[in-house]
Protein backbone atom coordinates (compact mmCIF):
# COMPACT_ATOMS: atom_id res chain seq x y z
CA UNK A 1 0.00 0.00 0.00
CA UNK A 2 1.52 3.35 -1.01
CA UNK A 3 1.71 6.20 1.47
CA UNK A 4 -1.05 8.78 1.21
CA UNK A 5 1.37 11.48 0.01
CA UNK A 6 2.25 9.62 -3.20
CA UNK A 7 0.51 10.77 -6.42
CA UNK A 8 -3.22 10.00 -6.63
CA UNK A 9 -5.41 9.04 -9.56
CA UNK A 10 -8.31 10.36 -7.50
CA UNK A 11 -10.39 10.25 -4.34
CA UNK A 12 -13.52 8.24 -3.45
CA UNK A 13 -16.29 9.52 -1.18
CA UNK A 14 -19.82 8.36 -0.24
CA UNK A 15 -22.85 10.64 0.12
CA UNK A 16 -24.39 10.83 3.65
CA UNK A 17 -28.10 10.30 4.21
CA UNK A 18 -28.52 7.99 7.22
CA UNK A 19 -30.87 9.79 9.61
CA UNK A 20 -29.89 7.79 12.70
CA UNK A 21 -26.37 9.16 12.34
CA UNK A 22 -26.72 12.50 10.55
CA UNK A 23 -28.98 15.20 11.92
CA UNK A 24 -31.85 16.99 10.19
CA UNK A 25 -32.20 14.40 7.45
CA UNK A 26 -28.44 14.62 6.76
CA UNK A 27 -28.85 17.99 5.00
CA UNK A 28 -26.14 19.81 7.01
CA UNK A 29 -23.79 16.84 6.54
CA UNK A 30 -24.46 16.80 2.80
CA UNK A 31 -23.42 20.45 2.61
CA UNK A 32 -20.21 19.67 4.53
CA UNK A 33 -19.40 16.66 2.35
CA UNK A 34 -19.98 18.80 -0.76
CA UNK A 35 -17.52 21.38 0.58
CA UNK A 36 -14.88 18.68 1.18
CA UNK A 37 -15.43 17.17 -2.28
CA UNK A 38 -15.22 20.61 -3.88
CA UNK A 39 -11.97 21.38 -2.06
CA UNK A 40 -10.35 18.08 -3.08
CA UNK A 41 -11.57 18.37 -6.68
CA UNK A 42 -9.34 21.43 -7.15
CA UNK A 43 -6.35 19.09 -6.88
CA UNK A 44 -7.49 15.64 -8.06
CA UNK A 45 -10.55 13.84 -9.48
CA UNK A 46 -13.28 12.99 -6.96
CA UNK A 47 -15.92 10.27 -7.29
CA UNK A 48 -18.99 10.47 -5.04
CA UNK A 49 -20.97 7.25 -4.56
CA UNK A 50 -24.66 7.94 -4.01
CA UNK A 51 -27.77 5.89 -3.26
CA UNK A 52 -30.36 6.06 -6.05
CA UNK A 53 -32.86 8.18 -4.11
CA UNK A 54 -30.20 10.83 -3.43
CA UNK A 55 -28.64 10.96 -6.90
CA UNK A 56 -30.40 14.10 -8.12
CA UNK A 57 -29.82 15.90 -4.82
CA UNK A 58 -26.12 15.07 -4.77
CA UNK A 59 -25.66 16.00 -8.43
CA UNK A 60 -27.27 19.39 -7.77
CA UNK A 61 -25.11 20.13 -4.71
CA UNK A 62 -21.77 19.01 -6.14
CA UNK A 63 -19.67 20.80 -8.77
CA UNK A 64 -19.62 19.22 -12.22
CA UNK A 65 -15.95 18.27 -11.75
CA UNK A 66 -17.06 15.70 -9.14
CA UNK A 67 -18.16 12.45 -10.75
CA UNK A 68 -21.39 11.11 -9.20
CA UNK A 69 -21.92 7.34 -9.42
CA UNK A 70 -25.02 5.51 -8.21
CA UNK A 71 -24.07 2.80 -5.70
CA UNK A 72 -26.03 1.53 -2.71
CA UNK A 73 -24.57 1.96 0.77
CA UNK A 74 -25.69 2.12 4.38
CA UNK A 75 -23.53 5.07 5.43
CA UNK A 76 -20.79 7.37 4.22
CA UNK A 77 -17.41 6.41 5.74
CA UNK A 78 -15.35 5.72 2.62
CA UNK A 79 -12.12 5.23 4.58
CA UNK A 80 -13.57 2.39 6.61
CA UNK A 81 -15.78 0.61 4.08
CA UNK A 82 -13.94 1.30 0.84
CA UNK A 83 -11.00 -0.74 -0.37
CA UNK A 84 -7.41 0.04 0.56
CA UNK A 85 -5.69 0.42 -2.79
CA UNK A 86 -2.40 -1.32 -3.54
CA UNK A 87 0.19 -1.09 -6.29
CA UNK A 88 2.17 -4.08 -7.50
CA UNK A 89 5.91 -3.84 -8.09
CA UNK A 90 5.13 -3.23 -11.75
CA UNK A 91 2.64 -0.47 -10.91
CA UNK A 92 -0.64 -2.36 -11.40
CA UNK A 93 -3.62 -1.35 -9.27
CA UNK A 94 -5.23 -3.77 -6.80
CA UNK A 95 -7.02 -3.43 -3.47
CA UNK A 96 -7.86 -5.02 -0.14
CA UNK A 97 -11.51 -5.67 0.69
CA UNK A 98 -11.69 -5.66 4.50
CA UNK A 99 -14.68 -7.39 6.15
CA UNK A 100 -16.78 -4.61 7.70
CA UNK A 101 -18.74 -5.00 10.94
CA UNK A 102 -19.84 -1.41 11.63
CA UNK A 103 -17.25 -0.72 14.33
CA UNK A 104 -18.32 -3.65 16.45
CA UNK A 105 -21.99 -3.65 15.36
CA UNK A 106 -22.88 -0.05 16.24
CA UNK A 107 -25.15 0.78 13.29
CA UNK A 108 -27.39 -1.91 11.79
CA UNK A 109 -27.58 -2.76 8.92
CA UNK A 110 -24.16 -2.67 7.29
CA UNK A 111 -24.46 -5.27 4.53
CA UNK A 112 -24.39 -2.71 1.71
CA UNK A 113 -21.30 -1.06 3.21
CA UNK A 114 -19.52 -4.41 3.31
CA UNK A 115 -20.07 -4.74 -0.46
CA UNK A 116 -18.64 -1.31 -1.39
CA UNK A 117 -14.96 -2.28 -1.63
CA UNK A 118 -15.62 -5.08 -4.12
CA UNK A 119 -17.78 -2.81 -6.28
CA UNK A 120 -15.14 -0.05 -6.38
CA UNK A 121 -12.48 -2.56 -7.42
CA UNK A 122 -14.76 -3.92 -10.14
CA UNK A 123 -15.30 -0.40 -11.48
CA UNK A 124 -11.52 0.02 -11.65
CA UNK A 125 -11.00 -3.51 -13.02
CA UNK A 126 -8.49 -4.03 -10.22
CA UNK A 127 -7.56 -7.29 -8.54
CA UNK A 128 -9.32 -7.82 -5.20
CA UNK A 129 -7.97 -9.44 -2.05
CA UNK A 130 -10.62 -10.24 0.59
CA UNK A 131 -8.95 -10.14 4.02
CA UNK A 132 -9.66 -12.74 6.73
CA UNK A 133 -10.09 -10.41 9.74
CA UNK A 134 -12.29 -7.38 10.42
CA UNK A 135 -10.52 -4.03 10.39
CA UNK A 136 -11.44 -0.56 9.16
CA UNK A 137 -9.33 1.62 6.89
CA UNK A 138 -9.12 4.32 9.56
CA UNK A 139 -7.50 1.86 11.94
CA UNK A 140 -4.09 1.96 10.23
CA UNK A 141 -1.64 4.33 8.56
CA UNK A 142 1.27 3.26 6.36
CA UNK A 143 4.48 5.05 5.40
CA UNK A 144 4.83 3.33 2.00
CA UNK A 145 8.22 1.95 3.06
CA UNK A 146 7.07 -1.09 5.02
CA UNK A 147 5.68 0.37 8.26
CA UNK A 148 2.10 0.31 9.55
CA UNK A 149 0.83 2.28 12.55
CA UNK A 150 -2.17 0.99 14.54
CA UNK A 151 -3.87 1.31 17.95
CA UNK A 152 -4.22 -1.84 20.04
CA UNK A 153 -7.47 -0.66 21.66
CA UNK A 154 -9.10 -0.82 18.23
CA UNK A 155 -7.45 -3.57 16.20
CA UNK A 156 -7.50 -6.11 19.05
CA UNK A 157 -10.99 -5.24 20.23
CA UNK A 158 -13.15 -8.33 20.79
CA UNK A 159 -16.12 -6.62 19.14
CA UNK A 160 -14.38 -6.99 15.75
CA UNK A 161 -12.65 -10.37 15.94
CA UNK A 162 -13.51 -12.21 19.18
CA UNK A 163 -10.48 -14.51 19.20
CA UNK A 164 -7.87 -12.27 17.56
CA UNK A 165 -4.35 -12.14 18.95
CA UNK A 166 -1.76 -9.48 18.25
CA UNK A 167 0.40 -11.70 16.06
CA UNK A 168 -2.69 -12.68 14.00
CA UNK A 169 -3.49 -9.02 13.29
CA UNK A 170 0.14 -8.18 12.52
CA UNK A 171 0.36 -11.16 10.17
CA UNK A 172 -2.73 -10.01 8.29
CA UNK A 173 -1.47 -6.44 7.94
CA UNK A 174 1.86 -7.70 6.64
CA UNK A 175 0.22 -10.12 4.20
CA UNK A 176 -2.39 -7.72 2.83
CA UNK A 177 -0.69 -4.30 2.99
CA UNK A 178 2.80 -5.48 2.09
CA UNK A 179 4.33 -4.03 5.27
CA UNK A 180 7.12 -5.69 7.24
CA UNK A 181 6.85 -3.85 10.56
CA UNK A 182 3.84 -2.83 12.69
CA UNK A 183 4.01 -0.11 15.37
CA UNK A 184 1.22 -0.65 17.91
CA UNK A 185 0.09 2.24 20.11
CA UNK A 186 -2.01 1.42 23.16
CA UNK A 187 -5.05 3.73 23.24
CA UNK A 188 -6.77 6.11 20.85
CA UNK A 189 -8.25 9.47 21.71
CA UNK A 190 -11.17 9.39 24.17
CA UNK A 191 -14.84 9.85 23.27
CA UNK A 192 -14.32 8.00 19.95
CA UNK A 193 -16.99 5.44 19.05
CA UNK A 194 -14.54 3.68 16.70
CA UNK A 195 -12.67 2.39 19.77
CA UNK A 196 -9.60 4.44 18.95
CA UNK A 197 -8.91 4.65 15.21
CA UNK A 198 -5.33 5.69 14.64
CA UNK A 199 -6.34 8.34 12.09
CA UNK A 200 -7.71 10.43 14.97
CA UNK A 201 -4.54 10.02 17.05
CA UNK A 202 -1.45 9.92 14.85
CA UNK A 203 -0.31 9.62 11.24
CA UNK A 204 2.81 9.48 9.13
CA UNK A 205 3.55 12.78 7.37
CA UNK A 206 6.61 11.37 5.61
CA UNK A 207 8.88 8.35 6.20
CA UNK A 208 10.27 8.43 9.72
CA UNK A 209 8.02 11.30 10.89
CA UNK A 210 4.78 10.86 12.86
CA UNK A 211 2.30 13.61 13.71
CA UNK A 212 0.59 13.17 17.09
CA UNK A 213 -2.56 14.81 18.46
CA UNK A 214 -1.31 16.52 21.62
CA UNK A 215 -3.10 17.70 24.75
CA UNK A 216 -1.67 20.21 27.26
CA UNK A 217 -4.56 20.11 29.77
CA UNK A 218 -3.82 17.68 32.67
CA UNK A 219 -7.55 17.45 33.44
CA UNK A 220 -8.32 16.13 29.93
CA UNK A 221 -8.44 12.35 29.38
CA UNK A 222 -6.27 12.78 26.27
CA UNK A 223 -3.44 14.34 28.29
CA UNK A 224 -2.15 10.98 29.50
CA UNK A 225 -3.01 9.16 26.27
CA UNK A 226 -0.97 11.60 24.17
CA UNK A 227 2.02 11.16 26.48
CA UNK A 228 1.66 7.39 26.47
CA UNK A 229 1.62 7.44 22.67
CA UNK A 230 4.64 9.74 22.51
CA UNK A 231 6.61 7.43 24.81
CA UNK A 232 5.79 4.40 22.65
CA UNK A 233 6.71 6.26 19.46
CA UNK A 234 9.96 7.51 21.01
CA UNK A 235 11.01 3.93 21.68
CA UNK A 236 9.85 2.63 18.31
CA UNK A 237 11.57 2.37 14.95
CA UNK A 238 10.22 2.00 11.43
CA UNK A 239 10.72 -0.80 8.92
CA UNK A 240 13.98 0.78 7.79
CA UNK A 241 15.32 0.79 11.35
CA UNK A 242 15.02 4.58 11.74
CA UNK A 243 14.09 6.16 15.05
CA UNK A 244 10.94 8.21 14.62
CA UNK A 245 10.71 11.98 14.69
CA UNK A 246 7.54 12.97 16.57
CA UNK A 247 5.72 16.16 15.70
CA UNK A 248 2.77 17.53 17.67
CA UNK A 249 -0.47 19.18 16.61
CA UNK A 250 -2.86 20.57 19.23
CA UNK A 251 -6.00 18.73 20.15
CA UNK A 252 -8.98 20.96 19.29
CA UNK A 253 -10.56 23.07 21.99
CA UNK A 254 -13.07 20.71 23.68
CA UNK A 255 -16.35 20.58 21.78
CA UNK A 256 -19.70 19.09 22.83
CA UNK A 257 -23.06 18.22 21.28
CA UNK A 258 -25.56 21.02 21.69
CA UNK A 259 -29.19 20.28 22.57
CA UNK A 260 -30.24 21.17 19.03
CA UNK A 261 -27.64 18.88 17.47
CA UNK A 262 -28.53 15.96 19.73
CA UNK A 263 -32.26 16.30 19.05
CA UNK A 264 -31.74 16.46 15.28
CA UNK A 265 -30.74 12.78 15.00
CA UNK A 266 -33.37 10.05 14.60
CA UNK A 267 -31.88 7.28 16.73
CA UNK A 268 -34.85 4.91 16.45
CA UNK A 269 -33.04 2.62 14.00
CA UNK A 270 -29.67 2.25 15.72
CA UNK A 271 -30.36 3.32 19.27
CA UNK A 272 -27.17 5.42 19.16
CA UNK A 273 -28.61 8.43 20.97
CA UNK A 274 -26.62 11.66 20.87
CA UNK A 275 -26.72 13.48 24.19
CA UNK A 276 -26.37 17.21 24.73
CA UNK A 277 -23.11 17.89 26.53
CA UNK A 278 -21.45 14.72 25.21
CA UNK A 279 -17.82 15.34 24.18
CA UNK A 280 -16.97 15.18 20.48
CA UNK A 281 -13.90 13.21 19.35
CA UNK A 282 -12.25 16.08 17.51
CA UNK A 283 -8.77 15.85 15.97
CA UNK A 284 -6.75 17.82 13.44
CA UNK A 285 -4.82 14.64 12.55
CA UNK A 286 -7.93 13.53 10.64
CA UNK A 287 -6.96 15.30 7.39
CA UNK A 288 -6.63 14.17 3.77
CA UNK A 289 -3.42 14.46 1.76
CA UNK A 290 -4.41 15.39 -1.81
CA UNK A 291 -2.19 16.03 -4.81
CA UNK A 292 -0.54 19.32 -3.86
CA UNK A 293 -2.74 20.05 -0.85
CA UNK A 294 -3.78 19.17 2.67
CA UNK A 295 -7.57 19.17 3.15
CA UNK A 296 -7.98 19.61 6.91
CA UNK A 297 -10.89 20.10 9.30
CA UNK A 298 -11.71 23.48 10.84
CA UNK A 299 -14.06 23.63 13.82
CA UNK A 300 -14.46 27.35 14.38
CA UNK A 301 -12.43 27.25 17.62
CA UNK A 302 -9.23 28.97 18.71
CA UNK A 303 -7.01 25.97 17.97
CA UNK A 304 -7.81 26.10 14.23
CA UNK A 305 -5.02 28.58 13.44
CA UNK A 306 -2.27 26.81 15.46
CA UNK A 307 -3.29 23.60 13.68
CA UNK A 308 -3.05 25.31 10.29
CA UNK A 309 0.40 26.63 11.23
CA UNK A 310 1.57 23.13 12.21
CA UNK A 311 0.34 21.65 8.93
CA UNK A 312 1.93 24.46 6.90
CA UNK A 313 5.26 23.82 8.61
CA UNK A 314 5.08 20.06 8.04
CA UNK A 315 3.84 20.28 4.43
CA UNK A 316 5.54 23.40 3.01
CA UNK A 317 5.12 22.17 -0.57
CA UNK A 318 1.33 21.77 -0.26
CA UNK A 319 -1.52 24.25 -0.02
CA UNK A 320 -3.32 24.02 3.34
CA UNK A 321 -7.09 24.11 2.81
CA UNK A 322 -9.20 24.02 5.96
CA UNK A 323 -12.88 23.14 5.51
CA UNK A 324 -15.64 23.62 8.13
CA UNK A 325 -16.07 20.11 9.51
CA UNK A 326 -18.14 20.21 12.68
CA UNK A 327 -21.09 18.58 10.89
CA UNK A 328 -18.86 15.65 9.88
CA UNK A 329 -17.57 15.39 13.45
CA UNK A 330 -21.16 15.19 14.74
CA UNK A 331 -21.51 11.96 12.77
CA UNK A 332 -18.50 10.39 14.47
CA UNK A 333 -15.48 11.08 12.26
CA UNK A 334 -13.85 13.63 10.01
CA UNK A 335 -12.25 14.38 6.65
CA UNK A 336 -9.83 11.43 6.57
CA UNK A 337 -12.72 9.14 7.55
CA UNK A 338 -14.91 10.18 4.61
CA UNK A 339 -12.22 9.94 1.91
CA UNK A 340 -10.21 7.15 0.31
CA UNK A 341 -7.30 7.87 -1.99
CA UNK A 342 -6.63 5.88 -5.15
CA UNK A 343 -2.90 5.87 -5.99
CA UNK A 344 -1.81 6.61 -9.51
CA UNK A 345 -0.92 3.42 -11.35
CA UNK A 346 2.43 3.47 -13.08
Amino acid sequence: MPAEWTPHAGCWMIWPERTDNWRLGAKPAQKAFAQVATAISRFEPVTMLVNAAQYANARALLPLEVRVVEMSSNDAWARDIGCSFLLSKTGELAGVDWPFKSWGGLYFPWDKDDAIAEKILQIERAKRFRAPLVIEGGAFHVDGEGTALVVEQCVLNKNRNPDVRRHDMERMLKDYLGVSHVICLKNGIPYDETDGHVDNLACFVRPGVVLLSWCEDPSDLHYQISREAEALLTNAHDAKGRKLVIERIPMPTPMFYTQEEAEGVDATASGMNRKAGERLAGSYVNFYIANGAIIAPAFGVETDEPARDALARLFPEREIVMVPAREILLGGGNIHCITQQQPKAI
